[in-house]
């Protein structure tokens, strides 16, 4: 399979997540729904891996760095985006989210030394501009302004992913992705599970079957599959250029939208989507034209 396909699909195995959360937070405490997700998918990944005999962290290096890594990508993520949710409209959320890409650009070129050229800068600014417009509507609807915190939480979470991010594509191919990202989902969840101890009723689950499909999805596809396939793409291609497609994402839960809750595309919002993936083409046509994003090093 090649990697833009496994890219387009990891975005859209992140994009049901949202609808999922959706359906699972009334039924358990945020971060307690957070924990069990991460610690399930994280088990997910690590039964596999031990079966299969795949190679383990050993040394303090390693374990730091997968530390690190859970830490930025499960609870700083999933604390972030969790509590965002009860104060920002999914607009504002997409928008301030969807600054990551951005985000990473900049710590990629500072830590990784990986350089966009003007082309690529062009893009990723060019497909933010198309996230604003797709987000727009939602945000000229909003009359209230106290979102100060909700923005804190997204741009918190949008952080730990960003750091997470450059991290990954540090440490691919140094060790299995199955124990990798199972090892640091399980790191995660603990940290997510501590603050819960001490914020909410870790108790009050409702376990009925909307909460177990929502786990589930979440945990499995949403989550174990995902960070799987993220981290093999990572180990071969530049962080710059997989992490442009973040912004499918909000394409692709639009799409959702329309198919299963009959909502209507207006002007702005196809306009968006037009500059969206224009801009993500600009990110990722390799200079020899050809169709396939160019593994790092590529000629």
């Amino acid at each position: 399979m090649s990697h833009t396909a496994q890219i387009i699909i990891v975005m859209f195995l992140w994009a049901i997540c949202f609808p999922l959360i959706v359906m699972g937070l009334p039924h358990a405490p945020h971060l307690t729904f957070a924990a069990m997700r991460a610690f399930l998918a994280g088990i997910a990944l690590l039964i596999p891996a031990m079966i299969m005999r795949r190679r383990q962290p050993r040394d303090l290096k390693t374990w730091a760095m997968l530390g690190a890594i859970g830490l930025g990508a499960t609870t700083l993520g999933f604390f972030g985006m969790f509590h965002a949710s009860e104060f920002v409209t999914p607009g504002i959320a997409t928008v301030i989210a969807n600054t990551q890409p951005l985000m990473a650009a900049v710590l990629a070129a500072i830590v990784l030394k990986e350089y966009l050229d003007g082309r690529g800068k062009a893009g990723l600014l060019l497909a933010f501009t198309g996230i604003i417009l797709i987000a727009l509507p939602s945000l000229l609807s909003d009359t209230d302004g106290s979102y100060a915190l909700g923005i804190f939480y997204i741009l918190l979470g949008a952080l730990g992913i960003t750091v997470s991010n450059v991290l990954i594509r540090r440490m691919a191919g140094r060790i299995d992705a199955l124990s990798a990202m199972g090892w640091q989902l399980v790191i995660g969840s603990f940290f997510l599970a501590v603050i819960a101890l001490f914020t909410e009723d870790m108790s009050a689950v409702t376990w009925n079957a909307p909460f177990i499909i929502s786990l589930v999805g979440l945990a499995l596809p949403g989550t174990a599959l995902a960070y799987w396939l993220w981290y093999r793409v990572l180990g071969e291609v530049e962080l710059n250029r997989a992490n442009s497609f973040s912004f499918l994402v909000p394409i692709f839960g639009l799409a959702m939208g329309v198919v299963f809750y009959q909502e209507n595309i207006g002007v702005l919002t196809a306009a968006g989507i037009g500059l969206t993936v224009l801009g993500i083409i600009l990110v990722n046509r390799p200079k020899n034209n050809t169709a396939e994003i160019l593994p790092v090093g590529g000629k």
